[in-house]
């Protein structure tokens, strides 16, 4: 399938109207029909992908092209179902895909990874767990280094260690918590894999880490390095306040 920018402003055109006339009909209902909707994130963790979109069932999300580590910014709503999902270059030519089932007031994300012209599209809940506080930051990573040496990653915060372990490339861990404050991250295979950081995460929110670029890189740009991002924060902080 061939997908275009160029078609997204008429595509958004489209969605408006549609829109209008859906709250249209439904000015004399009594009780409106909510359309089943979920949530989706999506990032460009590709090094050598300097602008891509993503399709759902042949449906552009993105209205513009997304740059290497940059992603949408917010929960976008979807229709939900299953889903082909595609992702596509500047020239249009599709070079991922995958499929995925979205359910109903779930929120989820989805990552291009790879390098080199291998790349996958991966797409996994943003689910806390059932007793997540508000007392905590909870915290998980993607490790999209295309690598096979599953470097060792390590997390810790207020002096305590909270993640020690080998990370195979695309893993995404679940949302752990920890204390609110310095949580310091590195990333080290011993060899062309190396990198650290020190991050202020809060209280009652949630993150998603990124490690991201290309082992043995001396470009900025495409060098080993830790970023991160807030999805949200915790339910029960709002409920709280």
């Amino acid at each position: 399938m061939i997908f275009s920018f160029r078609k997204v402003t008429l595509i958004a055109a489209a969605v408006v109207v549609m829109g209008g006339l859906l709250v249209a009909c439904k000015k004399d209902d009594a009780v409106g029909t909510p359309i089943p909707a979920a949530g989706l994130m999506v990032f460009n963790l590709a090094p050598d992908q300097d602008a891509v979109g993503f399709a759902l069932s042949g449906n552009i999300i993105n209205n513009t092209p997304l740059s290497y580590t940059s992603y949408n910014g917010f929960y976008q709503n979807i229709y939900t179902g299953s889903r082909e999902i595609e992702v596509f270059g500047f020239m249009d030519s599709v070079f991922a895909s995958s499929s995925f089932n979205f359910e109903n007031n779930t929120q989820y994300s989805l990552f291009l990874t790879g390098n080199n012209g291998k790349y996958q599209a991966i797409t996994v809940e943003d689910a806390l767990d059932s007793n997540a506080t508000a007392d905590k930051a909870w915290v998980r990573y993607i490790n999209a280094i295309p690598d096979s040496s599953a470097p060792q990653v390590k997390i810790s915060a207020g002096g305590t260690s909270v993640v020690d372990e080998s990370a195979a490339f695309n893993l995404v861990t679940p949302f752990t918590p920890v204390d609110g404050g310095d949580v310091t991250i590195s990333v080290n295979n011993s060899d062309d894999i190396a990198a650290g950081r020190t991050i202020q995460l809060s209280n009652g929110k949630a993150y998603t880490v990124l490690l991201v670029g290309v082992p043995g890189a001396t470009d900025e740009t495409k060098k080993v390095q830790i970023r991160f991002i807030e999805n949200g924060t915790i339910p029960s902080a709002v409920t709280d306040k």
